[in-house]
């Protein structure tokens, strides 16, 4: 069955079984899948490319269950039409005590995963679009103002302009502005420009941060959902150069006091609260000796790449799998 995304507060999961969310707006998603599952337990989330490398695994994963486990959430995560055929042999087992939440990008009117769910009467498919400009700013406005922080309506402008539609690409860049206030420092136009990044270089930074943690499977899987292009690889190169900067300098403090609490609440500049987990991967995974001889090859590879441009895409990914690749000893 079709329903509108405010009308899901209605729906309680444990009745409904199967949810297809599916769309552009990635931080409206997450709201409504965060208050499907809150105080729920036995949650489990799979990416689809995961699923569908072991499909007869993922049958048997969801088929047992605990003597504890009186229900279980199962969420798809970046799922496509190449999920269908999985949903359909899933619901032909009839299995007991699953919830399934699939999340998807956009899904035409031809899509037999969307057709599956919308001509169902025991399934919910929900439809999610970009947010509009006056959506935005009213969000924007009012966390401002929850803040206390006073910045200029053009001001806004920028910051939602730079989200592409999406809450969640907003709330990211509203939680820097708040965290900068917090220092007591002005939040004038100059500064918003200096803390907002480009919708696109999202997934660069999730790639650098992934390889650096050495997560090959996660690096792997952004690698290959991006088409990145010859003139990204300059963006990439700085990218992972200056993050590795950062750890080095993190590294040496991590090496000196022992204490990685303490190196990460204390770093400066501040890091972003939703940063931590992963910077602090990359303190533990590397020795400020070994992130040296890193920034030395990030060097080389930043000139050779300037120098290949035909190439330099090639060069960037067989560094990146390379370095996620390497084990480390710190």
């Amino acid at each position: 069955m079709i329903i509108k995304f405010f009308e899901t507060s209605r729906i309680k999961i444990e009745d409904v079984k199967k949810i297809l969310l599916y769309g552009k707006n990635e931080g409206l998603k997450k709201e409504i899948i965060d208050n499907f599952i809150k105080k729920k337990e036995n949650i489990y989330n799979y990416e689809e490319k995961e699923i569908l490398a072991d499909k007869n695994y993922f049958i048997e994963s969801i088929l047992s269950k605990s003597l504890f486990e009186e229900e279980k959430i199962i969420i798809i995560k970046r799922a496509s039409e190449k999920i269908y055929n999985l949903v359909n042999e899933i619901n032909e087992k009839e299995i007991e005590g699953i919830t399934i939440i699939i999340n998807s990008e956009n899904l035409d009117k031809k899509s037999k995963l969307r057709s599956f769910f919308e001509k169902s009467k025991k399934y919910v498919c929900v439809a999610f679009y970009p947010d509009t400009h006056q959506t935005l700013s009213k969000l924007s406005s009012s966390f401002l103002r929850d803040k206390k922080i006073s910045i200029s309506p053009s001001d806004i402008n920028i910051i939602v302009d730079k989200c592409n539609g999406d809450r969640e690409n907003l709330m990211n860049e509203l939680n820097k502005i708040h965290y900068f206030s917090k220092n007591g420092k002005k939040v004038s136009t100059e500064n918003i420009l200096k803390l907002t990044n480009l919708v696109e270089n999202y997934s660069i930074s999730e790639l650098i941060d992934n390889c650096l943690a050495k997560n090959k499977k996660k690096t792997i899987s952004i690698l290959n959902e991006n088409n990145f292009s010859s003139e990204d690889c300059v963006l990439i190169t700085r990218t992972f150069l200056n993050k590795s900067k950062k750890i080095l300098k993190l590294t040496q403090e991590y090496r000196a006091n022992k204490n990685i609490d303490v190196v990460i609440s204390s770093a400066k500049p501040p890091i972003f609260w939703k940063d931590k987990e992963i910077t602090k991967q990359h303190i533990y995974k590397w020795a400020p000796d070994e992130i040296k001889n890193l920034i030395f090859k990030l060097n080389e590879l930043e000139l050779q790449a300037k120098k290949n441009m035909h190439n330099a895409i090639n060069l960037v990914t067989d560094f990146i799998l390379g370095q996620c690749s390497i084990k480390v000893n710190n």
